[in-house]
């Protein structure tokens, strides 16, 4: 079984390599939480369409209140505009049946709030934790498919899913800063991307 130290290293190696990619962090919170259920199982492109189309509402009053009719029309370029109309109505009303203030999350632990994130309509484990991440600004682990493949392919597996992979990764968050837990997972993103283009990557800079 390889190291936590090695496993360290390659995240760090990820971060040196492709530089600090500032994923979500829009100064409106409201706009990055919603994107996370635009950008299921859709392109970037898309997510951002349907984003764009949503900017006059994104506050949490305009999407309670917004039909959703009208609000599966402006998400109809992210795809299965139907389901993710009601997840966007279901993550409203979740917040503001616990407030409508982030701050208020605050007194959760990370565990708890995970849970709670869990019951919402449309939210599965991948999507709580770049909540949890992204918008609570809690250090988690993101053991997407991306993680998996990748970490599989260096010889630290063979993780099977995507909870044994976290359950393994996951303690490597809690000595880092928060901005650095972030570009963890946007720099594995970024590069599963650049290695699906390109089988043939070398990928020795990793653990060198």
């Amino acid at each position: 079984m390889r190291s936590d130290k090695e496993k360290v290293q390659v995240l760090n190696n990820l971060v040196a390599h492709y530089g600090y990619q500032h994923w979500w962090e829009d100064e409106n919170r409201i706009s990055d939480w919603v994107s996370m259920i635009l950008i299921q199982q859709t392109t970037e492109k898309n997510a951002h369409k349907a984003l764009e189309n949503l900017a006059p509402y994104l506050t949490v009053e305009s999407l309670q209140t917004i039909e959703l009719e009208t609000l599966q029309e402006l998400i109809r370029p992210a795809g299965f505009f139907t389901q993710k109309s009601n997840y966007i109505k279901a993550l409203i009303n979740w917040f503001m049946s616990h407030g409508s203030d982030f701050d208020k999350f605050k007194a959760y632990s990370t565990d708890e709030l995970r849970k709670e994130l869990l019951t919402i309509k449309g939210v599965g484990s991948e999507t709580a934790d770049a909540m949890l991440l992204y918008i609570f600004e809690r250090n988690v682990f993101i053991s997407d498919q991306y993680a998996i493949r990748l970490f599989n392919r260096l010889g630290f597996g063979p993780y099977k899913n995507y909870e044994e992979m976290r359950k393994e990764f996951i303690h490597l968050t809690e000595s880092i800063s928060h901005k650095l837990c972030k570009e963890w997972h946007a720099t594995i993103d970024v590069h599963g991307k650049h290695f699906n283009k390109d089988k043939m990557m070398d990928e020795s800079f990793l653990i060198s």
